[in-house]
Formats: structure tokens, C-alpha cells, sequence
């Protein structure tokens, strides 16, 4: 942002909105501090916008007025704030804390670690820092130090449940269940009113150990002066328990009341998803010479179709092989696609992704990339990526749908609160694959999950030889991979290959029903009977 450029509208702005009023500056100051403490954010916005007007310069009312801009949704006006605070206090740590969450919250992970970094140089007990930089961390992939961060950050504060619960998430990541429920129960004991905790531990295979935090999930108490945020993640960790407990019924009110939640929050907007497919398909007509497919390239795996569809378990059975980089759902194929489509680029859009991996400090000469939606640009890949690969997931469209509507992804993925959307969704990714199947059929391989979990010798052998490779019995064991796994199936992928969840879509068929209207229209599923 150009602080120049933006400073006379900023200020024009703020010229509208204040009063007449004429106190000095120690009384403007202390006026405006006690509204923010009392959280009469309107009054106190006002007082720090008639500050500023006056040409007085404090750090912390630009620091604390950024604080309040990020709430009203004026970001680039926080952003010059936050930097205004630093250039009057560049050891004013709370002005680059606020900026490393700002940058974080607009996807600028790099610069958010930079300024987490600077507060913690500035104040090294600054746990809220150490916590903050551990989620930066982690969204970059850097879960080692991510870990380290969180721990950290208990070493200072360990009375906080946040960062107990942070670290928990971490752990299951890296596939140390128990470890997890640990941290999970600290959180618990930490703020038995903490709502993210419940949601995580009933993730979890949990033990029969300690169930008071059950009782405590279930009471009235715990809706008490809670967030709209807080009442989803307190509805779905309910759903879960009460599905483990093979409780459906009320399973599915919990589902039902958190995705109606959600989408007050966080609106399904499906044709953002259907009319990109349709724009996708026409760039793929637009390419006319194909690539061939020529093995002295590194090979470019591509893993598409609907999340929950046995994808992770897939990608942990490829990553047995020892020269293999799994890229997990990491964004590169589309940002080297829109490179490429820049005037004046010269890279070609292969050279654009292989060099974006080369950023990654990945050196296989094999790798997976697991952004599902990639469906939608498999044309493309087929046409203009030498020795891609592209594999389809895909399941009885039932159980899938269910699975998404009960994941409650954190980020993205909003069309997954509502079960008509999500079936649209799904059979979008059919439809759009079914088209490229046709034209580019030796490039396609179907992995249908049922069959996989059923008989997974025989699948995985036939997966293994379209491939290429040379097979390894370690193929049969995916559970037993040491790899990190970011995803919602980060418990499911630590246990045997099993064949539990075929059918389960059977135990909601009355909170399905607006599904099943939809896919039963579709010719493919006409005999899909409730």
C-alpha cells in the first residue's frame, strides 16, 4: 500500500464521520482509551479519528485504531495504521502482533511471519506471538517449528487453553493421536468453556478414560454467552460424539443446526465452483496442441475430484514410495496457469509449475498434488503438463456428500454447509470429468474408494503397475506412513485401511432426502433406493 496515496482519502473519511468537539489531547486520549475498554468501539473510533484529525501522533492510538478498522472491514486503512505505529514505535511489539494477524487474516503468511518474528525479538515472552507464529508456521507447512512455537508459547502461558488446543491440532497432524487428546483434555481442564477444544477431541478416537468433558459438551451451560462461531463448533463436536455413539438421529439435528449456522456466516456460493468448471472447459478447447507424453520429465501426479473422498488415504499410499514428494492441496497448478496466461510470460505453464516446486525445496523426481479441484483444470493438464498423471477419487455419492456435510472445514468450502449444494458440487466433478475422460482417457485413472477399502490388494497392485512402479508391499500399509497430514482425515489415515464407512450415508437418510431429490434425476443413480 502507498501511504502517500491512500492518507488524504483516509482522512477524508474520517472528516465526514466526527464531531465538533474541542478537548485537549490528554482529555481525547483518555476518552477514547476508556470507550475502547469498555468496548464502545463506535465512541472510541470516533475520538481516535478526531486524534488523528488533529495532526496529533501517538503510537498506540494508530495501533489501536487499526485494531478496530480490521473489524469494520477496512483493511487497507488498518494495514496503514498498524505501519504508522511502527514508524512512530518500531519496539512497540502489540503494533506488529496486530499487523502479523492482519497479514495472516488477507493470506500474506510471509509477511505475517516476519512481523510475529519482529514482536517476538521485540518481547520474547510474548505468548500470544509464539501461538500466532506456530498458526503461521503451520499454514506454511513448517510444522516442526510450528510445534516448537506452540510449546513455546504453553512454556510462557501455560494456563491458556488455546494454545493446549493448538498444539493438539499439531500433533494429530503428525499422527500422535494420544498425544493430542492429551493436549485437547489440558485445554478442557484449562477453560471448560473453550469450544474448539470439544470439537477437536471428538475428532479424535478418544478414550473412556475421562468423559467428564462429554457431560460438560452436553450441558446447557456451555451455549451460555458463547459466539455464533463458538454454537457451530459446539454442534458439530456434539454430532461426533453422538455418531461414534451410533446416536443418528440426534447426530443429525447437531449437523443440521451447525451447517444452518454456518451459512449465516458463511454464505454457499456453488456457482462460483459450476461456472469456473465451464470457463476451464473452454481454455481446454482453446489449447490445440497436445503434449506428448514424454518420460524424460519429472512425473506430475494430480489427484482430483471431491474432498472426502479417500484422497489422503491415496496420497499416504503413494508417499510409501521413497521418491515421492506429496505437495499436499497446495495451489500451484492454478497460480503457474494464470502466470502463463500473462502477456509477455515466457515460461510455459509445465516450467511454470516445475519451478514453482523447485521453490518448494521438493527434488523428487516424482510428485503428488493433492488440490482436488483440479478436476476442473484436467484438461488442461492432460494438453499441456509432459508425463502427468492424472487420478481420479471418487465413491457412492451418498456417503461422500454426508462425509462433507459433517467435516466442517475450517477455510474455503462453504457450498459444504448445504447438502443441495454440495450435490451440485459433486455432480459438477462428475459431469466435468466424465467430458475429459472421453478425450483424454489413457491419462485418467479411476480409483473408486469402495473398491479400494473392499479389496485393497488387488486395487492398489493395479494402481501401482498404471503407474509405472515397481511394486512394494509397503503400498499395503499407508497407516504406518510417518508423513504429516494437514487434512480432515488426519485421524482416519493412522489406522489400517478398513472398509467402516461404506454405507454409512444408510443412518441419515431422512436428513439426506434433499440430496437423494438431486442425484436421483441424474440417469447414473436413478437405482439408488433409500
Amino acid at each position: 500500500m502507498n501511504d502517500f496515496e491512500n492518507q488524504d482519502k483516509f482522512h477524508k473519511k474520517q472528516n465526514k464521520n466526527t464531531k465538533k468537539i474541542n478537548p485537549s489531547k490528554e482529555q481525547i486520549l483518555s476518552q477514547a482509551f476508556q470507550f475502547h475498554s469498555q468496548g464502545n468501539i463506535s465512541e472510541a473510533a470516533k475520538y481516535y479519528q478526531y486524534f488523528i484529525n488533529q495532526g496529533f501522533e501517538d503510537y498506540k492510538v494508530f495501533s489501536n485504531y487499526g485494531v478496530i478498522l480490521v473489524g469494520f472491514g477496512k483493511f487497507k486503512e488498518a494495514v496503514f495504521c498498524y505501519r504508522k505505529a511502527i514508524k512512530l514505535n518500531p519496539d512497540f511489539a502489540d503494533a506488529h502482533f496486530n499487523l502479523g494477524n492482519l497479514m495472516r487474516n488477507l493470506g500474506e503468511l510471509q509477511k505475517a511471519e516476519v512481523s510475529f518474528r519482529k514482536a517476538i525479538e521485540i518481547n520474547p515472552n510474548f505468548a500470544n506471538a509464539h501461538s500466532n507464529l506456530g498458526n503461521v508456521l503451520r499454514d506454511l507447512g513448517n510444522l516442526h517449528q510450528a510445534e516448537v512455537s506452540f510449546r513455546k508459547a504453553i512454556e510462557i502461558n501455560p494456563y491458556n487453553a488455546i494454545f493446549h488446543s493448538n498444539l493438539g491440532g499439531i500433533l494429530k497432524n503428525f499422527g500422535k493421536l494420544k498425544e493430542a487428546e492429551l493436549s485437547c483434555l489440558k485445554a478442557i481442564e484449562v477453560n471448560p468453556n473453550y469450544a474448539r477444544a470439544y470439537f477437536s477431541i471428538s475428532n479424535l478416537k478418544y478414550s473412556d478414560k475421562n468423559k467428564m468433558w462429554r457431560d460438560n459438551l452436553f450441558s446447557k451451560s456451555i451455549l451460555t454467552n458463547k459466539s455464533t462461531q463458538d454454537h457451530i463448533d459446539i454442534y458439530f463436536a456434539r454430532a461426533n460424539v453422538l455418531h461414534k455413539e451410533k446416536n443418528y438421529s440426534d447426530s443429525s439435528k447437531y449437523l443440521e443446526l451447525a451447517n444452518k449456522l454456518k451459512l449465516t456466516i458463511r454464505p454457499s456460493k456453488p456457482e462460483i465452483i459450476l461456472n469456473k468448471s465451464k470457463s476451464l472447459l473452454f481454455e481446454t478447447d482453446k489449447i490445440k496442441n497436445s503434449q506428448k507424453n514424454n518420460t524424460k520429465f519429472s512425473q506430475s501426479i494430480f489427484i482430483v475430484g471431491m474432498f472426502r473422498s479417500g484422497s489422503t488415504l491415496l496420497e499416504s499410499i503413494l508417499s510409501m514410495n521413497n521418491s515421492v514428494d506429496d505437495l499436499g492441496e497446495i495451489k500451484i497448478l492454478e497460480n503457474s496457469f494464470l502466470e502463463s496466461k500473462k502477456i509477455n510470460q515466457s515460461l510455459s505453464l509445465a516450467k511454470n509449475y516445475w519451478t514453482k516446486i523447485k521453490e518448494l525445496n521438493k527434488k523428487s523426481h516424482i510428485t503428488t498434488n493433492k488440490n482436488l479441484f483440479n478436476y476442473q483444470y484436467t484438461g488442461i493438464i492432460a494438453k499441456e503438463i509432459p508425463n502427468s498423471k492424472i487420478i481420479h477419487c471418487f465413491r457412492n455419492p451418498l456417503d461422500n456428500i454426508l462425509s462433507i456435510f459433517r467435516a466442517h472445514f475450517a477455510i474455503g468450502n462453504e457450498y459444504s454447509s448445504s447438502l443441495v449444494d454440495t450435490t451440485k458440487v459433486y455432480l459438477d466433478q462428475e459431469a466435468v470429468m466424465t467430458e475429459y475422460k472421453n478425450r483424454f482417457r489413457s491419462k485418467i485413472y479411476d480409483l473408486n474408494y469402495d473398491s479400494l477399502v473392499s479389496n485393497p490388494q488387488k486395487e492398489i497392485k493395479d494402481l501401482i503397475s498404471w503407474l509405472g512402479w515397481k511394486w512394494e508391499d509397503t503400498y499395503l500399509s499407508p497407516h504406518l506412513n510417518s508423513r504429516s497430514v494437514l487434512t480432515r482425515s488426519n485421524v482416519q489415515v493412522r489406522y489400517p485401511i478398513n472398509s467402516k464407512s461404506i454405507g454409512s450415508w444408510k443412518n441419515y437418510k431422512e436428513m439426506l432426502k434433499p440430496a437423494m431429490e438431486i442425484i436421483t434425476k441424474n440417469d447414473k443413480y436413478t437405482d439408488l433406493k433409500y
